[in-house]
C-alpha cells in the first residue's frame, strides 16, 4: 500500500485559492482539482463521516454536529466517540486488505475509541473548581505526553472562541508530523480549522481574510513538503465552502410565537424545555431539524416555515430520503436556508433573560450551534480587561462566568450546511494523483472515500 496523507483544509474552496495561497497554487498545477457537491448538512461531522465511510448519512446516522437525543430528551453537540458513526470506516477496510496498514487520525472528529491506530482530539480537563484546561486525548495514550511536551499544551482557545488564531492549526500539523515520524502510520488524516474562523466572521471579503489565507497556505506548504519527502501521495481536500449571509433566522422563536415551545425559567433566566415542547428546532448553521412531540401538527409547522423569510425548503417524508438523511436521529422535519440565511439556536425573546451559557463559549450546553462564540462583546470597552481579571480569579481558584460573548446574530457574515448555487464555492479536492474520471468533473461526497482508498491501494 502506498503511503496518503489527506489534509483536510476547513471552507476551501476554488474562489479561494489564487495569489494568497502560492503553496496550494503550485500543488494544484502539479497535479488536478475536482469539486465536491457537499452532502447536506454541509457541516464537519456530517462531511467527515461521509468521507470515511462511503455512506450517506441515512446509513451512518450522523445527520448534523448534533442532535435530539430522543431517550434522554437533551440536545448534544460534538460528541466524540466514534461509536455514534454507525457505519464501516475506510481504514477497517484497509486494514482487512493488509495487516501491515495504519492509520493516524489527528483531529478529524468522532476520534475516540475507534479503531483506527493513532489518534490525537481536542479532550479539555474540566476541573471540579469550574475552570477548563486545554487538553488532547490520544490512543496510544503516552502519545499525548510526548505531543504536549515537544510542542507545548494544544492551544485549546486558540481553536475556538474569540481568541481564535493559526496556532491551533500549526500545532496539529506539527503533532501530525510528529505522529508520522514516531509511528510512520499508511494513512494520515489531518484537520486544519483555521479558515473556518474569519470565514464565519467576514465571509468572503479577500480584504479581510488575505492574511489567513497565507497563514493556513503555510503550513499546507510545510506539510506538502514534508510529505513529498517521505513518498507520499498527497490529498487536499475541504468539507465544504462557506457563502455570505446577511440573514440569521431565529428559528426557536418562530416556533415559540406560535407556542410551540417549552420554555422553563430558572434564576429569571429562561431554558429551552425540548422534551416538553411540541416541537422545537436544533439550528446547525444553515440546516435545523426540527423534532415533533406531537406528530400531528406537522403540516402546520411546515407551512409556517415555507412562509418564513429566508427558507428554501422544509423537507418531510419521501423529501427527506432525497437528501438521505432519513434516519432515526433526523429531525420530523428539516428546514433548509437560502444561500444568504442561517439558523441560530435562540429562544429567547428578551436578552435579559438568556441562560447564562448564551453569552459563554459553551458548545456542550447549547442546544445549537453558535458562531457568535468566536465574537467578543464590542459595545463593552472593557471586554478584554474584564477577561484578563477574570482569567486570573480562575487561576486563583475563584468561580466566575465568562460572559463576554454578545447576542448578535447579525454580526455572522459567512456560513454553510446546503448545496451552493456555484461550483466555486464547493468543497474541493486537489491531488496529483486523480484519475481522468476524476479530474475537473463533480463528485458526490460518498464519492471521496473511493478516491482516497484508490490512492493508498496505489502501487
Amino acid at each position: 500500500m502506498k503511503k496518503t496523507v489527506v489534509i483536510n483544509i476547513v471552507g476551501l474552496t476554488e474562489r479561494l485559492i489564487g495569489t494568497h495561497t502560492p503553496n496550494i497554487v503550485t500543488f494544484l498545477n502539479q497535479g488536478q482539482l475536482t469539486y465536491i457537491k457537499p452532502v447536506v448538512p454541509a457541516v464537519t461531522c456530517t462531511a467527515q463521516s461521509t468521507y470515511l465511510t462511503g455512506k450517506w448519512p441515512s446509513e451512518h446516522g450522523i445527520v448534523g454536529n448534533g442532535w435530539y437525543f430522543k431517550e434522554e430528551c437533551e440536545v448534544k453537540f460534538w460528541r466524540q466517540s466514534n461509536k455514534l458513526v454507525q457505519s464501516e470506516k475506510i481504514w477497517d477496510e484497509l486494514k482487512a486488505l493488509d495487516k501491515d496498514f495504519t492509520c493516524a487520525n489527528l483531529f478529524w472528529w468522532y476520534n475516540m475509541y475507534s479503531s483506527a491506530d493513532y489518534g490525537v482530539t481536542p479532550r479539555p480537563n474540566y476541573l471540579a473548581d469550574g475552570r477548563k484546561i486545554p487538553d488532547i486525548y490520544s490512543y496510544p495514550a503516552n502519545l499525548r505526553n510526548h505531543l504536549q511536551e515537544e510542542l507545548g499544551t494544544f492551544p485549546l482557545f486558540k481553536f475556538w472562541g474569540p481568541m481564535t488564531s493559526i496556532a491551533s492549526s500549526k500545532w496539529i500539523a506539527d503533532a501530525a508530523v510528529l505522529t508520522d515520524q514516531k509511528y510512520d502510520p499508511t494513512l494520515s488524516l489531518i484537520y486544519l480549522p483555521h479558515l473556518d474562523y474569519n470565514l464565519q466572521r467576514y465571509g468572503n471579503d479577500l480584504k479581510i481574510i488575505d492574511k489567513d489565507l497565507k497563514e493556513i497556505d503555510t503550513v499546507v506548504g510545510e506539510l506538502i513538503t514534508y510529505y513529498k519527502n517521505k513518498d507520499s501521495n498527497i490529498i487536499l481536500l475541504s468539507e465544504y465552502g462557506i457563502t455570505d449571509v446577511d440573514l440569521p433566522i431565529h428559528i426557536n422563536r418562530i416556533l415559540r410565537k406560535e407556542g410551540y415551545l417549552a420554555i422553563r425559567e430558572e434564576r429569571g433566566l429562561e431554558l429551552l424545555d425540548a422534551g416538553m415542547s411540541t416541537a422545537f428546532g436544533v439550528a446547525d448553521h444553515q440546516i435545523a431539524h426540527i423534532y415533533l412531540n406531537d406528530p400531528s401538527v406537522q403540516n402546520k409547522i411546515k407551512n409556517l416555515f415555507l412562509n418564513t423569510k429566508g427558507v428554501q425548503a422544509v423537507l418531510t417524508g419521501e423529501e427527506i430520503k432525497t437528501y438521505h438523511l432519513d434516519h432515526d436521529r433526523c429531525g420530523d422535519l428539516v428546514v433548509i436556508a437560502a444561500q444568504n440565511a442561517w439558523f441560530t439556536y435562540y429562544f429567547w425573546e428578551d436578552d435579559k433573560k438568556a441562560p447564562d451559557f448564551a453569552r459563554m463559549v459553551d458548545i456542550h450546553k447549547k442546544p445549537g450551534y453558535d458562531p457568535v462564540e468566536m465574537l467578543l462583546n464590542a459595545n463593552d470597552l472593557f471586554v478584554k480587561p474584564k477577561i484578563l481579571l477574570k482569567l486570573l480569579k480562575k487561576k486563583l481558584g475563584f468561580r466566575t462566568v465568562m460572559n463576554v460573548i454578545p447576542l448578535d446574530a447579525n454580526l455572522i457574515k459567512g456560513s454553510h450546511g446546503t448545496v451552493p448555487t456555484s461550483p466555486l464555492d464547493y468543497p474541493v479536492l486537489i491531488s496529483d494523483h486523480l484519475t481522468i474520471k476524476d479530474a475537473k468533473n463533480t463528485v458526490e461526497a460518498i464519492e471521496v472515500y473511493r478516491i482516497i482508498k484508490d490512492q493508498v491501494i496505489s502501487s
